[in-house]
């Protein structure tokens, strides 16, 4: 290990952008080329006359709506955490450089066709105009942005990287030399079940005869932004983006829309190698002949007080990958892509497809490895793709555990076509959904047949949103963007359709004189009742749910293949008091927290934005909104994840619905929208939490998509740097 004075390792990051008057005047000049309106809710509608001048305007407008997330993401991907937050993060940073290669994407850029280095140039030059028009600004450790960095992350993701299931951790044990046994940790059932959901509407069945596309990411709030972006070069994109990247992520143009659920299909795998040394040299054993072990060395830097430390790393990779894990003895290669020029290709050019012809082509680049796509535009069309990268692979193998790696018939076989892949194309049910849940029920009797697929072309099981989707879009004929808005606002809460009458019957073995009978009587009556749709108002929502979370644990245990599988068999096997003994310290605990147990799910159930900040904080004593909506885990189609935070008593949501969007396309656009909180995150800005109050209702606003509109609401126009 080696110490570096802080100020010398960062000086040329922390020292005052150095920049030539030449560069001056190229921004300057682009920045006159670029036009950005702010509309009534402070959304940036930014026009341009070149592609690469609406990528100039909107990264400056990003830049002025929350620099510190652009910046947080691309240190992150570039994996520098640790120069930001210290030692405890530098393997974090080891398991990203691992899988994310800056040598590559610098590679790319120099070979980048050259519409797509404009394009990247515009992005880091917006920036960079950006911080040099402001001083003030003080970046925590990325003074200039590069135009390579989106080559970096050319998926907009909030579940970009792949690995396999390998994780950070045992990167970490295995180059530490810590050889413990590594158990797999469960992620938490918050976390699986919560995701995004996308509909498509066919012209059946539409009021109006035309298509319908429902846009509604999962993430952790503030994740994304609403823009739009308009060039004179046939671009004009409306939609969130990504913090820091330079595409309409999820969004919609006048011919057609798209929306991305983040998919599980298997698209990296994990091979299991024969490591021998001889003498000093590490091989691997690969078809009965050995090969030598590649070895790389990474020096990773971090934040150690007020100086830069930094430790050096050897690395080890084979012809599959990096060697990331040790497991059962082997050392564990981990085969993915997670990033590619295509990728990002992919990314920007589905943003200006015109027509199903266009849209299909741009999924033939293969290049998109963490997504489905839910598609729908102005012709009539709907259609569903799971996944889009999807190597092939041997059907003979278990490709969700580790597979041999000393033999050839483990290896990818190149790509499957698109029309191999898991679609839909037009649907006669009329409609699609997937709310990151099987394929298998994405359309209802029109649903892709499981068996006409390989297994790792899908691993989602069904969750409770996706069996509450199916039943909201069979049950209407005729939508509208209002009634679309009312079906992906669906509070059923159908975890409990089994664990509620299983509770019930629990309570009918207690006897009158039994002390959890005289607790829970008026508590299981009010949730034997309950309508089981999730409502401000409900007592019977924070009884259940709070309930629910202490059952996890239990249902988490049964031998079953999915959560909702698990939910059904341990509600029919329980044993009355694991039921009951959870809901009676429920009722305690919220005794304890409020004085009494029967509270309304909105007075515990709050949305809270005091500071902006990458990490919220939240206080009882300060203003926040009541919620009736709750965790997607329990099928609550408008996602609300909370928690009780540091210091309080009531739970404050910070997950779920995010960017929300309802579109019918025809001759004219017509949509609706609604954004977590607001666009800024400068708490002094009226545009903070504008929808703050919309948002937990609701209440959506319409979109400015044509100038007209944009003008007769326009709060400020001005060139960058103005």
């Amino acid at each position: 290990m080696r110490y570096l004075l802080f100020f010398l390792l960062w000086s040329g990051q922390l020292a005052a952008q150095s920049v030539s008057k030449t560069v001056i005047t190229q921004w300057e000049q682009q920045a006159k080329r670029v036009t950005i309106i702010r509309d009534n809710w402070g959304i940036p509608h930014v026009y341009g006359k070149t592609d690469a001048d609406a990528v100039f305007g909107l990264m400056y407008a990003q830049c002025e709506d929350d620099f510190k997330r652009i910046e947080s993401n691309y240190i992150d991907i570039l994996g520098r955490t640790a120069e930001v937050s210290g030692i405890k993060d530098i393997y974090n940073d080891l398991f990203t450089k691992l899988v994310i290669d800056s040598a590559g994407a610098i590679a790319d850029y120099k070979k980048s066709p050259a519409w797509l280095k404009k394009l990247l140039n515009a992005y880091a030059d917006g920036m960079n105009y950006y911080l040099y028009k402001h001083p003030e600004v003080k970046p925590v450790l990325l003074r200039r942005f590069e135009p390579w960095y989106p080559l970096m992350w050319t998926d907009g993701s909030i579940a970009a990287i792949n690995t396999g299931g390998v994780t950070a951790n045992e990167v970490k044990n295995f180059y530490t030399g810590n050889n413990a046994t590594v158990a797999v940790a469960a992620p938490n059932a918050e976390d699986i079940h919560t995701g995004s959901n996308g509909f498509a509407i066919a012209p059946a069945r539409s009021a109006s005869g035309k298509p319908l596309l429902y846009i509604n990411p999962h993430v952790t709030f503030y994740f994304r932004p609403e823009v739009h972006m308009v060039s004179e070069e046939g671009l004009n994109a409306y939609g969130a983006v990504t913090w820091g990247q330079f595409f309409v992520y999820q969004g919609f143009n006048e011919h057609c829309g798209w929306m991305h659920t983040s998919g599980y299909a298997d698209v990296a795998d994990m091979y299991a190698e024969q490591v021998v040394k001889q003498g000093n040299v590490l091989f691997y054993r690969y078809e009965k002949k050995l090969r030598p072990v590649k070895q790389q060395t990474f020096t990773l830097f971090y934040k150690d007080g007020d100086k830069m430390s930094s430790q050096q790393v050897t690395t080890y990779s084979t012809h599959h990958g990096p060697v990331m894990a040790k497991r059962d003895g082997q050392w564990i290669s981990v085969r993915a892509v997670n990033r590619h020029i295509n990728g990002l290709i992919q990314a920007w050019q589905r943003t200006k497809s015109t027509n199903f012809t266009a849209f299909k082509k741009n999924m033939q680049l293969l290049s998109n490895a963490s997504n489905n796509t839910v598609y729908a535009d102005d012709q009539g069309n709907i259609a569903y793709w799971h996944g889009n990268f999807i190597p092939r692979r041997d059907t003979s193998f278990d490709w969700s555990k580790p597979v041999d790696g000393t033999i050839k018939a483990t290896e990818w076989k190149g790509m499957h076509a698109l029309d191999e892949t898991i679609h839909l194309y037009n649907p006669a049910s009329g409609w699609i959904q997937n709310c990151n849940s099987t394929p298998f029920t994405s359309s209802g009797s029109s649903s892709p047949r499981k068996t006409a697929y390989p297994a790792y072309m899908s691993t989602e099981p069904e969750n409770f949103r996706g069996i509450n989707a199916v039943k909201v879009l069979t049950r209407e004929n005729k939508f509208t963007v209002d009634k679309l808005i009312a079906a992906g606002y669906d509070t059923y809460l159908a975890a409990f359709d089994e664990l509620v009458p299983a509770l019930a019957r629990a309570f009918k073995t207690l006897q009158p004189g039994d002390s959890l009978y005289t607790l829970l009587a008026e508590p299981v009556a009010m949730i034997s009742k309950w309508d089981l749709h999730s409502a401000e108002n409900s007592i019977a929502t924070t009884l259940a749910i709070e309930w629910g979370q202490r059952l996890q644990v239990l249902i988490n245990q049964v031998n079953a293949p999915d959560f909702v599988a698990k939910v059904a068999v341990f509600a029919n096997t329980a044993q009355p008091r694991q039921l009951l003994e959870p809901l009676a310290v429920t009722v305690h605990h919220l005794n304890s927290r409020f004085g009494a147990w029967a509270i309304p799910w909105g007075t515990i159930n709050r949305y809270q934005r005091l500071t902006g900040q990458l990490e919220e904080t939240y206080d009882d004593n300060q203003p926040s909104i009541p919620s009736g909506f709750a965790a997607s885990t329990w099928g609550c189609l408008p996602s609300f994840v909370s928690r009780t935070m540091t210091g309080t008593k009531k739970r404050y949501g910070y997950n779920g619905n995010s960017f929300i969007c309802a579109v019918e396309f025809g001759t004219t656009i017509k949509a609706k929208s609604l954004l977590a909180g607001g666009n800024s995150s400068d708490p002094t800005s009226p545009h903070f939490n504008d929808q703050a109050e919309m948002y937990t209702k609701g209440k959506f606003k319409d979109v400015l998509f044509y100038k007209g509109d944009v003008l007769r609401h326009a709060e400020k126009t001005y060139h960058p740097g103005e």
